[in-house]
């Protein structure tokens, strides 16, 4: 009986012991509480989200892909857009300017090559000069889905045939055109747009917002294709 009486219940600690475990436990979960908003502000100021406007005039906030992440149709559009371009030209685009304008979409190391091996390729498709009546139509057949060789790299498989109309051959001619072509992302665009912008510019600025270059093309049947340019349209 003497256990129940007021002055002993009184110098018992087990209520203090009991508030102050709770108080704890409060502060506890408010500091992971707050620790939890500062990580989520964290994540969000190191990877922001955008907002994307949609065909049918809705808006949706998405992710940012990592900086060398593309996707694949991204990918084969980049290099049929981009191959159909260059190789597309007439007396009234003649190539000089084609290359001019497209070739920003090559990579530096590589556009020399690429316009000789080109030239070669077809003789009659001079890039500094042009038979007047002449012209010039590349025709994809084919583009396969990108395979990753690399960190933001990528190698595609395009069929296609050129199909080359001079001033007294308007029946023309076909010349095959099936390259293993090499690209990568890069970080900043390459294109610009100057002030007296023709349709042609636009149309390369459109594909360069994609971030991507081509860096080599080799032919379809080339077992070596690499990211060497000298190995590159044998």
């Amino acid at each position: 009986m003497q256990l129940l009486k007021p002055e002993n219940r009184k110098n018992s600690p087990l209520p203090l012991l009991a508030v102050g475990t709770f108080g704890l436990h409060v502060f506890t979960l408010l500091l992971l509480l707050f620790h939890g908003s500062m990580l989520q502000q964290l994540g969000r100021q190191l990877t922001p989200q955008s907002i994307v406007q949609l065909v049918d005039g809705r808006t949706i906030t998405v992710d940012p892909e990592p900086n060398l992440e593309r996707q694949p149709e991204a990918i084969r559009r980049f290099v049929g857009e981009t191959m159909s371009l260059m190789l597309t030209w007439s007396d009234q685009q003649p190539p000089p300017q084609v290359w001019e304008i497209t070739s920003q979409l090559v990579a530096d190391n590589f556009k020399q090559k690429l316009k000789s091996e080109l030239t070669n390729l077809n003789p009659d498709s001079q890039f500094e000069n042009v038979t007047r009546g002449a012209e010039n139509v590349l025709v994809i057949q084919k583009i396969s889905q990108p395979t990753q060789i690399g960190d933001g790299k990528w190698k595609v498989e395009m069929f296609a045939n050129q199909l080359v109309f001079s001033g007294y051959d308007r029946l023309g001619k076909s010349i095959s055109f099936n390259k293993q072509i090499l690209v990568r992302a890069i970080d900043e665009q390459a294109t610009t747009l100057p002030n007296a912008a023709l349709p042609l510019h636009f149309a390369a600025y459109r594909l360069g917002e994609a971030r991507l270059e081509i860096y080599n093309v080799c032919d379809i049947k080339d077992k070596n294709c690499s990211g060497n340019p000298n190995q590159a349209l044998p």
